[in-house]
């Protein structure tokens, strides 16, 4: 599997998003825009294996999730028997969820009164048969070959929304991954953490294998059909421009090099597994990276793309068409102390990346706060937002043994203050545990302040 960041991804590259949002967990980013930190990941395991593997091996029952929108709700999962040949290159699943908050309410505004012990019984079986408590996700995964994975999920709950239906095939070539999903409805989250649902997409994702260093490239052909509709059915923004009817097509490519400032060559203790090998090293090193990115779109998406980015890259009209360039940068910077080896405080993190996702608005902000400084004048404050990159951290530090806690923001310069203070975005805390499995594998449970999203996921293979 390719080494992951757990809250730094996104950027130019659309990748899922978790979020317990739905039953399946996952969510894709709006095209362009930056991702909500509490949400974004990478690839992982599908939401039933991680739930069988927490039943499995970690006697957990039932998993947590709460959603700011539902509530407080628990999984749990049914694998379907299979015949020995193919019990191990295919799954058949119900993903089960129980919204617990709902239930509790239900209990409480109803109320029971003095009854006896079985009409108490009754009431509560009454309340308990309540079909909107539950949710259901069906998911039939199928490894084809030792290189395709074919995934169909149906997930329907009581109430008035569609179902929704997803298929995706993943097939890893020798250098790249392709991804080819159709979903009805899709789920969308966009920058400010509001949900959206597109009646049909199809996508198609080409990418090349992630590396430390070197030239990375990827492909995205989405195609959107039908209205988008906010989640909360309370609108309070303007849907996306991404998200509208059309054909998109976006490739981007990008230069990595790492730089070791300092590692160490102390040796680890010996006959004393780390908890988790990613981690074992300590260090201080930094990264750049620097790419460009064009994106050509065909039908409404369009139009609103040459009225939202016609400062933000060069373009090429036509009818109901558009073509955008732009250039793309960030930096970031880690540096971590101790092996992880040691029960306690044997851990200490540190992670901070600045993004310039608009190299062009960059230029052109850049040359208007010269301008303005060569005529003695005020700085222009849209001139140093187009300036300022955006900027997130993040701190683990090791509580005890392969307990961890770790935080994640994002910080932001507002120029509307007179202060020009900096705004911390999107915070995200998380205890970590790691579970010594195949040499890097922990359990994660986050929770985002912002959104009001928790959840437990299981990741591999992740620094």
């Amino acid at each position: 599997m390719k080494k992951l960041r757990w809250a730094m991804d996104g950027g130019s590259w659309d990748v899922d998003v978790s979020t317990p949002v739905t039953v399946e967990g996952v969510a894709r980013p709006v095209s362009g825009e930056p991702l909500p930190l509490g949400l974004s990941r990478g690839a992982r395991l599908s939401r039933p294996r991680q739930v069988d593997f927490f039943q499995r091996f970690m006697a957990m029952p039932v998993v947590p999730n709460l959603d700011s929108g539902r509530g407080f709700s628990f999984q749990r999962v049914l694998s379907l028997p299979l015949p020995s040949f193919a019990s191990e290159s295919w799954l058949v699943a119900i993903l089960g969820q129980f919204n617990v908050q709902k239930f509790v309410t239900s209990l409480r505004k109803n109320g029971l009164r003095q009854e006896s012990y079985a009409s108490s019984l009754q009431s509560i079986w009454r309340h308990l048969s309540n079909k909107t408590l539950y949710a259901l996700n069906f998911c039939s995964e199928w490894l084809l070959t030792s290189q395709d994975t074919m995934v169909l999920s149906l997930e329907a709950c009581a109430d008035d929304k569609a179902p929704r239906k997803k298929a995706v095939l993943h097939h890893k070539f020798l250098h790249h991954d392709l991804i080819v999903e159709a979903a009805s409805p899709s789920l969308f989250v966009d920058q400010h953490g509001n949900y959206w649902d597109v009646p049909l997409t199809m996508a198609m994702d080409l990418s090349s294998v992630a590396s430390d260093s070197g030239t990375s490239y990827h492909l995205c052909v989405n195609h959107t059909t039908g209205s988008p509709k906010q989640c909360d059915d309370h609108p309070t923004q303007r849907t996306p421009a991404a998200l509208l009817s059309g054909l998109c097509a976006k490739c981007a490519v990008s230069f990595k090099k790492n730089f070791d400032i300092w590692r160490s060559e102390a040796q680890k203790m010996k006959m004393v597994q780390p908890y988790d090998i990613f981690l074992s090293t300590p260090h201080i090193s930094a990264a750049g990276i620097l790419g460009a990115v064009v994106t050509a779109s065909v039908g409404d998406n369009a139009l609103r793309a040459q009225e939202e980015n016609g400062c933000s890259g060069f373009r090429a009209k036509g009818v109901n068409s558009a073509i955008l360039a732009d250039l793309f940068a960030s930096a970031s910077l880690s540096a971590q102390y101790g092996n992880f080896q040691k029960p306690f405080l044997d851990l200490t993190r540190f992670y901070a990346r600045l993004d310039i996702p608009s190299g062009l608005n960059f230029l052109k902000g850049a040359t208007c706060m010269a301008f303005d400084l060569y005529n003695s004048q005020v700085p222009n404050a849209e001139a140093v937002r187009a300036m300022c990159p955006s900027a997130s951290f993040s701190f683990q530090q090791q509580i005890a043994g392969p307990f961890s806690f770790r935080v994640d923001a994002g910080v932001a310069l507002d120029p509307k203050k007179k202060d020009w203070i900096l705004n911390v975005n999107d915070p995200v805390v998380a205890i970590e545990y790691a579970l010594q499995v195949l040499g890097s594998a922990k359990a994660v449970a986050w929770y985002s302040l912002k959104q009001r999203e928790f959840m437990v996921e299981l990741r591999f293979f992740e620094s």
